[in-house]
C-alpha cells in the first residue's frame, strides 16, 4: 500500500503482527539500543516505544528488521521497481512486450516529485535539537545520534530537486564541543555523492544548505541508502517504490521533505570542522573521533504526534544487514550490468560489508588455450576496485565458473571453490597506499590502508584439509590450531605489539614450517589471532576477525614466501594476521548494568515478554 506517513506503516505492522509497543518509560542513553538489539537478536518484530524519557516524542525500530519484514512493506510496489530496473537494463523488453509493461510505465508517474503540495505536516511544530529524543547507543559513544537519517542537499551549479543526493549520513546531535541546539555534527565517507555538492561549494567559498529529514513513509528512508547510478535521484525513486510522489517544498531557502515526521536545516561552512564520534558503527568496533564537517542548525521542525526511527549498528548481522538484503531483492543484475563480464558480486555482511568482496566473472580472452588462468577477472576486478562503494572493498576474491553453478551468496562453498584452485605464487595482487573505507581502522591511518585481489580460475588444483595438519599442532610459540573451515586453520599466539616484532614472529612460524611443506599440501590459509577458539567457533567469526583486522599489506605473509620483479608470492600456506593491533578501534560491547536494568520489560507482566518468545 501507499503509505503515506511513517505512522500509517506502523499502524500497518501492528495489524499483520509486525510491531509491538513498549509502552513502559525507556531512557534513551543506553536502554533503547540494549532493547532493541535484544529484540532483533531473537529475530523480534518492530517496536513503537511510547514513553520516550527526556522527549514527549515517539520513537520507533526495528522497523526493517527482517528481510521478511521489509518485504512486507513494500509488498505492493517491489515486483513492479525490480521491472524498472530490468527495463532500464534490457529496455528491448518493454518494445517486444508493451502490454505487459503498461502498469510499469504508469507506476514510473510516481517518480515525479511533487512541489508545493496543499498540505505541509512537518511544518506543524518549530522545535528544538534537545526536544528530539536523544538516544545512545553504545557505552562510549560521544553522544546522541540520528541513525535513519536521509541527508538532503543540491549542487550548486544546478540547485533542484532533481540534481539532488540523498544520502544516509550519520548526525552527531549531542556532545563533544558542539554547542546545544546550535551545532551537530556531519560524518560522511568516501564516495558518498554529498561530497560532490560540499566540494563546489567549498570552492565558490559558500555555505552548503543541509537538510536531515527523519521519518517519513519508509522508501524514503529506503532510497538514502540505495546505491543508485550518479544522475538518478533518490526522491524520484522514492516515489515509485511508495506509490506516492515525493512531496517538498521550499521553507527559508531549506529544500523540506513535507511527509518527514522531522526536518532539521542547517548550513555546513567552508573549512569549519568540530570533533565528530567516538560512534559504535556497523563493522562492529568504534569508529573513532575525528575532525567532521559543522553543520549550524537554522531550524527544527516536526509533525503532530511525530515518531522517531532509529536502528542501532554493531558487529553484524544488525537491521541494516535487512537493508542490503532487500537492496539486493530489488537491484538484482543491475550492478553486474555495470561491468562488462561480471556475473555477480557479494559484499559480505558478517566481515563489515567493505572488507570483503566476493565476485564471479567470465573467463572469455583466450579459449584457444588449453591451461586456464585468471586473465578476464583481473580486469574484472580492476573494474570493480574502481566503481562506487565496491572500491572500498579491503579483500576482493574473485573466479569464474563455467559452469554457472556457483553463487557469491554461499559464502563458504565459494570460499572452498577458490582456494582449491588458486595459485599462490601467481594470483595474488596487492594495492598498496590506497582508500579503504573510513570506517575501517585496520590500515595505516583514517581513509588510507591497502588491498588484495585473490583471483583463482581454472581446474582442482587440491582437497583442502578437514582436519588440523600436525605440523600445525606442534608449533612454538603458536598454540590452539583449529580448523575455521577446509584448508583455513586458525593459531593463537602473544598479543601484538609492533610491526617489526611482527615480523620476527611470523619469521618463526616460517622457520618451523618451511621443511613440512609436505604436510601442509591441503592447508591454504593460516589465520594468526589472540583468540582461536573463538575464530573458529562459527563461520561469522571467523570472516568477522580475519577480514576486520588485517591490513594487506602489513599483515599478510607466506611460507616460503618471494617477491619476484615486484610481484609477492609464497609456496606454501598464506598467513593472515590477524591479531588486534595497538591502532586498531574497540570493539562494540554491551553494558551488563544497562542489559540488567531492561529485564524488566522482558518479564513476565513486561511489554516485550513475548517479543522474544
Amino acid at each position: 500500500m501507499a503509505y503515506k506517513s511513517l505512522e500509517q506503516c506502523l499502524i500497518d505492522l501492528e495489524k499483520n503482527n509486525h510491531l509491538i509497543r513498549v509502552k513502559e518509560e525507556v531512557d534513551p542513553f543506553l536502554e533503547m539500543a540494549a532493547i532493541h538489539l535484544r529484540v532483533h537478536e531473537a529475530g523480534g518484530p518492530a517496536l513503537l516505544f511510547e514513553n520516550v524519557k527526556g522527549s514527549k516524542y515517539r520513537a520507533a525500530s526495528n522497523i526493517f528488521g527482517s528481510l521478511e519484514r521489509s518485504k512486507f512493506i513494500f509488498r505492493n510496489t517491489l515486483a513492479t521497481v525490480q521491472r524498472l530496473i530490468e527495463l532500464k537494463n534490457d529496455p528491448v523488453k518493454a518494445i517486444k512486450q508493451p502490454f505487459r509493461n503498461i502498469n510499469t510505465g504508469l507506476a514510473a508517474l510516481k517518480a515525479l516529485p511533487l512541489k508545493n503540495p496543499s498540505s505541509k505536516p512537518v511544518l506543524a511544530d518549530e522545535i528544538q535539537i534537545t526536544d528530539l529524543p536523544l538516544i545512545q547507543h553504545w557505552p562510549m559513544d560521544g553522544g546522541a545520534f540520528v541513525t535513519l537519517p536521509q541527508v538532503y542537499t543540491e549542487d550548486i551549479d544546478q540547485p533542484g530537486i532533481m540534481k539532488a543526493n540523498l544520502g544516509m549520513y550519520r548526525i552527531q546531535l549531542t556532545g563533544n564541543e558542539y554547542e546545544p541546539n546550535q551545532e551537530i555534527g556531519l560524518h560522511y565517507q568516501l564516495h558518498r555523492g554529498i561530497g560532490i555538492h560540499h566540494t563546489k561549494a567549498n570552492k565558490k567559498g559558500q555555505p552548503l544548505k543541509v537538510s536531515c529529514f527523519v521519518g517519513g513513509p519508509p522508501s524514503h528512508t529506503l532510497s538514502a541508502v540505495m546505491p543508485l547510478p550518479e544522475g538518478i535521484s533518490e526522491m524520484t525513486f522514492a516515489g515509485v517504490l511508495g506509490a506516492r510522489r515525493f512531496r517538498y517544498a521550499y521553507e527559508k531557502g531549506f529544500c523540506i521533505s513535507t511527509d518527514a515526521d522531522f526536518v532539521i536545516t542547517g548550513e555546513v561552512y567552508p573549512g569549519e570542522n568540530k570533533p565528530e564520534g567516538p560512534f559504535g558503527d556497523h563493522l562492529g568496533y568504534y569508529s573513532l573521533q575525528h575532525p567532521f564537517p559543522l553543520m549550524k542548525v537554522r531550524k527544527v521542525y516536526a509533525r503532530k504526534n511525530a515518531i522517531w526511527p532509529f536502528t542501532v549498528v554493531g558487529r553484524p548481522p544488525q537491521e541494516d544487514t535487512s537493508f542490503g538484503q532487500l537492496i539486493h531483492e530489488i537491484t538484482g543484475d543491475a550492478i553486474p550490468q555495470e561491468i562488462p563480464g561480471l556475473k555477480e558480486v557479494h559484499a559480505v555482511d558478517a566481515a563489515g560489508v567493505h572488507p570483503l568482496l566476493l565476485a564471479i566473472g567470465s573467463e572469455r580472452y583466450t579459449p584457444y588455450k588449453p591451461s586456464k588462468q585468471p586473465a578476464e577477472i583481473l580486469t574484472i576486478a580492476n573494474h570493480i576496485l574502481g566503481t562506487g562503494q565496491l572500491s572500498l572493498a579491503k579483500f576482493l576474491f574473485i573466479t569464474a565458473d563455467d559452469t554457472n553453478n556457483l553463487t557469491t551468496q554461499n559464502v563458504r562453498e565459494f570460499m572452498e571453490y577458490l582456494l582449491q584452485r588458486i595459485d599462490f605464487t601467481r594470483d595474488i595482487h596487492f594495492y598498496t597506499n590506497t582508500t579503504i573505507d573510513t570506517l575501517d581502522y585496520s590500515g595505516s591511518g583514517l581513509n588510507s590502508g591497502s588491498k588484495v585481489v585473490f583471483a583463482a580460475y581454472g581446474e582442482v588444483k587440491r582437497e583442502l584439509c578437514k582436519i588440523v595438519p600436525f605440523a600445525l599442532k606442534t608449533l612454538q610459540s603458536f598454540e590452539n590450531a583449529q580448523l575455521c573451515m577446509p584448508g583455513v586453520v586458525s593459531v593463537q599466539t602473544q598479543p601484538f605489539t609492533t610491526y617489526e616484532a611482527a615480523q620476527n614472529e611470523m619469521q618463526l612460524l616460517n622457520d618451523q614450517l618451511i621443511d613440512k611443506m609436505d604436510q601442509l599440501l591441503h592447508t591454504q590459509l593460516v589465520i594468526v589471532c589472540d583468540n582461536s577458539s573463538f575464530v573458529s567457533e562459527t563461520l561469522n567469526n571467523y570472516l568477522w576477525v580475519t577480514y576486520t583486522r588485517c591490513n594487506p599489506s602489513h599483515d599478510i605473509y607466506g611460507i616460503d614466501s618471494f617477491t619476484e620483479n615486484k610481484h609477492w608470492g609464497c609456496n606454501g600456506p598464506v598467513i593472515i594476521d590477524a591479531r588486534i593491533k595497538p591502532h586498531h578501534a574497540p570493539p562494540v560491547q554491551k553494558d551488563p548494568v544497562v542489559e540488567k536494568r531492561i529485564d524488566r520489560l522482558f518479564d513476565k507482566g513486561g511489554s516485550l515478554y513475548q517479543a522474544i518468545k
